[in-house]
C-alpha cells in the first residue's frame, strides 16, 4: 500500500460483512448439519454474547487445552455445577477460543433443554442434541468433540454447602459411547461455576407445581426477581486433563463392570482435579492480597 492509497475503513468492512450476514440468513443461504447445528450463527451471533461473560464475568483461566485433538473424535466428561448450566456453555466458548483449530464441542442436553420454547431452538443452533447414546454415538463417528455432563440436574441443582462434591455420574452411558466408538476420554474439571448462583434451598413444591427438577433459593433470587438471574462474578478455571483411552473394543460397552470401572476412573480424576485447582485459587487470591 502506497502513501496515496486510503486507509481501508474497518467500520465500513464491519457493515459490510453484517449486511452479508442478515442477507445469508433471509434468503436462506447458509448450512445446518443433520442436528440442527449452525455454525455461522454461533461462531456471528452467539458466541460473541457469550464472551463478555467468559472474558470480562469469570475471566476464565483454561488450562490443558492441548489435550484436546487437533481433529477428530473425543469425549469430553465435565463436572456440573451453578444452578444454571453457564458452564456448558463456558466449556463450549473455552475449546472454541483457546483450541488452535478453534472446534466446535458439541454439548448433550437434558430432554428438558429440548421442551422449552426459544431455548430449545438455540441450543439445537449452538450445537447441542439430546443427551443419549445414539446421537453421542452419531457424533463420535463424525469425529466431533462431544461434550457431556455426567452428573445431570444432580450437579448444578445440588446445594452449596455440597459444592465441588460430585454427585454420581448415572449409569454410564457416556462410556458406553466412548467404547463403542473408540473415542478417547478427556476429563474436565471446572471451578467457579458453583459460585455464580450459590444454591442455598430448593423450593420442592413449587418445582413440582412448575414441572422442573429443582426451584432455587440463592442469595439474590427470587428475592430481587429477575435481577436475581444476574450471575455472580467469579474467578474461573476450567483444566482439561490427560486422555483415557476407551479403545478396549466395542464389545466391552455391554459390560457392566468395564463400564463402570471406566466411569469410576474418570469420576476420581475430575474430583482429584477440582481439589487441586481449588488450592491453586485459594493461593492465588491470597496472593492478590
Amino acid at each position: 500500500m502506497t502513501e496515496y492509497e486510503p486507509v481501508p475503513d474497518v467500520w465500513d468492512r464491519r457493515v459490510a460483512g453484517a449486511l452479508a450476514f442478515l442477507r445469508r440468513r433471509l434468503t436462506g443461504e447458509y448450512e445446518v448439519d443433520e442436528f440442527g447445528f449452525d455454525p455461522e450463527l454461533t461462531d456471528a451471533v452467539l458466541h460473541p454474547l457469550l464472551r463478555p461473560l467468559y472474558r470480562d464475568w469469570f475471566r476464565v483461566d483454561v488450562r490443558g487445552i492441548e489435550q484436546l485433538p487437533a481433529k477428530g473424535a473425543a469425549l469430553v466428561v465435565a463436572n456440573h455445577s451453578g444452578t444454571l448450566a453457564l458452564d456448558a456453555l463456558m466449556l463450549a466458548l473455552a475449546v472454541h477460543d483457546e483450541h488452535p483449530e478453534q472446534r466446535h464441542l458439541r454439548l448433550l442436553g437434558a430432554d428438558l433443554v429440548f421442551r422449552m420454547p426459544v431455548v430449545s431452538e438455540l441450543a439445537r443452533k449452538h450445537g447441542s442434541t439430546l443427551a443419549c447414546n445414539p446421537d453421542a454415538e452419531r457424533l463420535l463417528r463424525k469425529g466431533e468433540l462431544v461434550g457431556v455432563f455426567p452428573e445431570g440436574f444432580k450437579g448444578i441443582g445440588k446445594l452449596y454447602r455440597d459444592r465441588y462434591k460430585l454427585q454420581r455420574f448415572g449409569r454410564g452411558g457416556f462410556v458406553s459411547a466412548a467404547l463403542r466408538t473408540g473415542a478417547p476420554i478427556i476429563p474436565v474439571s471446572i471451578v467457579g461455576a458453583e459460585e455464580t448462583y450459590p444454591m442455598l434451598g430448593n423450593l420442592k413444591s413449587v418445582a413440582r407445581l412448575l414441572g422442573t427438577p429443582y426451584f432455587p433459593v440463592t442469595p439474590t433470587f427470587p428475592w430481587l426477581g429477575p435481577l436475581g438471574l444476574i450471575p455472580l462474578p467469579s474467578k474461573w478455571y476450567i483444566q482439561f486433563g490427560s486422555p483415557i483411552p476407551a479403545d478396549l473394543g466395542a464389545d466391552q460397552a455391554d459390560d457392566p463392570l468395564v463400564v463402570f470401572n471406566l466411569a469410576d476412573q474418570v469420576r476420581e480424576t475430575i474430583q482429584q482435579s477440582l481439589h487441586q485447582l481449588l488450592a491453586l485459587r485459594a493461593e492465588e487470591t491470597e496472593a492478590e492480597f
